[in-house]
């Protein structure tokens, strides 16, 4: 049986990307159903990024039944950052979260950084899931340390963790940063860059349920290290600007 169309406006909205996970899609729909269940409502929009195993498949039977559930299709692969820019542009919802498609995402920690954002002050834009208990090959693992140190070490961003999927932000915060390829590996350096605060929620890490990874396995020391530099240009732009005070002037004033 069919469960009930959503609300119009749902409060938070859960953002997937994935390319070729159709053994993954089913096992997290689920978990996401049973995390939000009785909290908040919510819609799931599932990002295909040019997917060519059975994901469209397997969301469309998915779909059938939940009707929270979307899909948006990429016709060809453009990359994690770009699904993820796709599917908070088509988000319905002022709060957002993201986590991977491939499982490795905890769902039952999406609460507590809902929670922590609506919590949190107007200024706070972004609440980042810092990943503990890696379950990664330890190669996957020594490539991390390194990019995050180098990270660290150039952005002051005071972000321990960069490359975990898990993150709640608001919708209009994200979409007014500046687009490039790679975004998602630098939010928390990009949103404090436009004057908000970045708050911090410990997660557990999975491991892959099937199959491998498609994002971030020859990219993510080399290209992101070319990646980090354009951001540093990013934030000295921003900080040797001057912030313009606007008000404006009415007919009688």
């Amino acid at each position: 049986m069919a469960e009930a169309s959503p609300p119009a406006d749902p409060a938070v909205s859960i953002v997937v990307p994935v390319k070729d996970e159709g053994d993954n899609v089913a096992p997290l729909v689920e978990e996401i159903a049973a995390a939000m269940a009785e909290r908040w409502s919510f819609e799931v929009v599932y990002v295909n990024d040019g997917s060519t195993d059975t994901t469209e498949i397997e969301l469309k039977r998915l779909m059938a039944e939940r009707r929270w559930l979307r899909q948006i299709k990429h016709a060809n692969a453009c990359g994690q950052s770009a699904a993820v820019r796709t599917g908070v542009a088509a988000a319905r919802a002022p709060l957002v979260v993201t986590l991977d498609g491939d499982g490795q995402n905890d769902p039952s920690f999406i609460p507590a950084l809902v929670r922590s954002l609506e919590q949190a002050s107007p200024r706070t834009g972004l609440i980042a899931g810092q990943r503990v208990g890696r379950r990664a090959s330890r190669f996957k693992q020594f490539q991390s340390r390194i990019a995050n140190g180098v990270r660290a070490a150039i952005l002051e961003d005071g972000t321990r963790d960069t490359g975990c999927g898990l993150k709640a932000f608001r919708r209009e915060v994200f979409l007014a940063l500046p687009y490039f390829d790679g975004l998602h590996r630098f939010l928390p350096a990009l949103v404090r860059r436009d004057g908000y605060d970045v708050g911090y929620v410990d997660v557990i890490d999975r491991p892959r349920r099937h199959g491998r990874s498609h994002y971030g396995m020859h990219d993510r020391l080399w290209i992101g290290i070319l990646d980090l530099f354009g951001v540093w240009w990013l934030i000295r732009r921003r900080r040797r600007g001057r912030v313009p005070r606007v008000s404006e002037v009415t007919r009688n004033g």
